[in-house]
């Protein structure tokens, strides 16, 4: 009779980053995706680039490589569930067996929907839900036979709160958290040591708002308050590190959407009916000469590499008590029971 171990799936329990740990970040060569590799490249890990755009790529591995890691840069299109298998077996083949595997990829639309096609709102839900999809299914052929591996999903507040203008976008990460809902569940059933967590982001200052297919009459914006990437990034380092809880939530304002949509989501509908709008939008007019990477990448071969940071800096918050908060959660609560409990026990003294 073989010997399996429990599960290890209680929170307390944290993966240690071991020198030349094997990271695959899908969504590497921009925004989350490029600060996320370049973290893990600062402590020395090995990874495997994957994105559509060559330059963004080539500057995302220098940018591993400055910190002290080791890249692998792989031209992939996640929407293509062949690609993505072929760059997982290059990755192994190369570094040996992945430890973790961040998806971030995703593409959008800035648009009413009523104005949306039918390919547009295709395209957007097989790269930035599909591509998701496919990424985890070979990860897991890989990680389950093993039974070892962390799988973290960057998701987004707006995986519970539907905002408007963003209908694929938030289409694609309701799907995304149903889908790893579902998975998670799964694991747990099977007793397994594979791990599957999400980290929920709020608005992050990405070049996404530079080349996202938009149909606003103004440059299209994060909703404030925005958040640099470098934030992001610790939060998915966090979570790689400590896979057991289900997900994780960056910045007050997703924890503030989260819960004033479990409370009064109507009330919520509403008020994006009034704000919502002009919330994603700047008072400049948009580009008329702004690339598009729907289709082709932005950074592509004779683009222009964006780099890890949007048009935003000015705006943009380098730090999120929400995070730590999130991260020590634990340890808030019980921080603030005491507190309640002292408080109580001074009212009942005062009372006497």
């Amino acid at each position: 009779m073989s010997f399996r171990p429990a599960h290890r799936h209680t929170e307390e329990y944290s993966m240690p980053h071991k020198p030349g740990q094997v990271v695959v970040v899908t969504g590497a060569s921009g925004g989350i995706g490029r600060a996320t590799a370049k973290a893990f490249g600062a402590r020395g890990a090995r990874v495997a680039l994957l994105a559509r755009g060559e330059s963004g790529l080539a500057g995302a591995a220098a940018d591993v490589r400055a910190g002290g890691g080791v890249a692998l840069e792989i031209p992939t299109d996640v929407a293509d569930p062949d690609q993505v298998e072929a760059a997982a077996a290059l990755t192994e083949e190369t570094f040996g067996p992945i430890d973790v595997w961040v998806n971030v990829a995703f593409t959008s639309v800035f648009s009413p929907f009523a104005e949306i096609t039918a390919a547009e709102y295709k395209r957007v839900t097989e790269v930035s839900y599909l591509g998701y999809v496919y990424a985890t299914m070979t990860a897991l052929r890989r990680m389950r036979p093993r039974d070892t591996g962390t799988i973290v999903q960057v998701g987004s507040a707006l995986a519970y709160r539907g905002i408007p203008l963003q209908s694929a976008y938030c289409g694609a990460k309701h799907a995304i958290q149903g889908f790893h809902e579902s998975l998670r569940c799964e694991l747990l059933h099977d007793n397994s040591n594979v791990h599957v967590t999400m980290v929920q982001m709020p608005a992050v200052n990405t070049p996404q708002f530079s080349w996202v297919l938009s149909r606003l009459p103004n440059q299209a914006q994060p909703v404030p308050p925005i958040y640099q990437p470098e934030v992001a990034a610790r939060g998915v380092l966090y979570a790689a590190d400590h896979p057991a809880r289900r997900e994780y939530w960056v910045g007050a304002s997703t924890a503030g959407t989260l819960i004033a949509n479990a409370i009064a989501p109507g009330l919520l509908d509403r008020y994006l009916a009034r704000t919502g709008f002009a919330s994603q939008q700047t008072n400049r007019p948009r580009p008329p000469d702004a690339p598009v990477n729907l289709w082709e990448p932005a950074d592509g071969t004779g683009g222009r590499d964006f780099g890890s940071h949007g048009i935003f800096d000015k705006k943009s918050l380098r730090v999120s008590p929400q995070l730590w908060a999130s991260q020590h959660h634990g340890l808030l609560g019980a921080t603030t029971g005491v507190l309640a409990g002292a408080t109580a026990m001074a009212v009942a003294r005062v009372r006497r």
